[in-house]
């Protein structure tokens, strides 16, 4: 498996803290855009989620896409980003393989929007050559655990309304993502963590961070 050009730890004390974050990063997305997030229920996927949406200018209502498996969120002409990508968001916790992740066509949005999927490890790498991945944890919670098949047990209903310390890791894979986000100067910069052999610098906002 490709090791990620970078790595950074994010500690987020609050939901909105999470949201922003989301925000401040979907600001930053460009079409094409693959995003892989991880975490348990309540870990904070769907506020990470909304905060994305927020910043790309999408139509709001981002919720968990559980049962669904998929959902679009088209580009607003009166949103953060007129003429930007929409938002495809994926639920991929009981596909169980990378062949059913190409039966919902995916790959017909990739190139005008942005795509997040949650539970995409293992099954969309193929996707795209680059991607970013966001592992969310709640400081109360289990560690992140792997979803195991198709099962029902552990669906994540996630309605995210606890505000509670969180940890976001990011990884960067692929030439789009040899250097970490850059945010703007509304966002507070933080010290650039110690990249991953062969990373550039780069910086990040507001929440405290960490090495790994």
């Amino acid at each position: 498996m490709t090791a990620p050009a970078w790595e950074r730890t994010l500690d987020v004390r609050t939901a909105e803290q999470t949201h922003a974050l989301g925000a401040a990063l979907g600001a930053q997305l460009e079409p094409g855009d693959l995003l892989v997030l991880t975490g348990e229920l309540g870990a904070g996927k769907t506020t990470f989620t909304q905060g994305l949406g927020e910043g790309l200018g999408v139509r709001p209502g981002v919720i968990s896409p559980t049962f669904v498996l998929v959902r679009i969120h088209p580009n607003l002409p009166d949103g953060a980003r007129p003429g930007g990508p929409d938002l495809v968001h994926v639920d991929a916790y009981r596909l169980g393989s990378a062949a059913e992740i190409d039966d919902i066509d995916l790959e017909n949005t990739m190139d005008s929007s942005v795509t997040v999927v949650e539970w995409g490890r293992g099954r969309v790498e193929h996707l795209s050559e680059s991607r970013l991945e966001l592992d969310l944890v709640r400081s109360l919670g289990a560690a992140v655990p792997v979803p195991a098949g198709t099962g029902t047990g552990g669906l994540d209903f996630d309605t995210d309304d606890d505000d509670e310390p969180r940890t976001i890791v990011l990884r960067g894979f692929g030439p789009r993502w040899v250097n970490p986000p850059l945010f703007s100067a509304a966002a507070e910069p933080l010290p650039a963590a110690e990249p991953l052999p062969g990373a550039g610098p780069g910086t990040m906002p507001a929440p405290t961070e960490r090495n790994s």
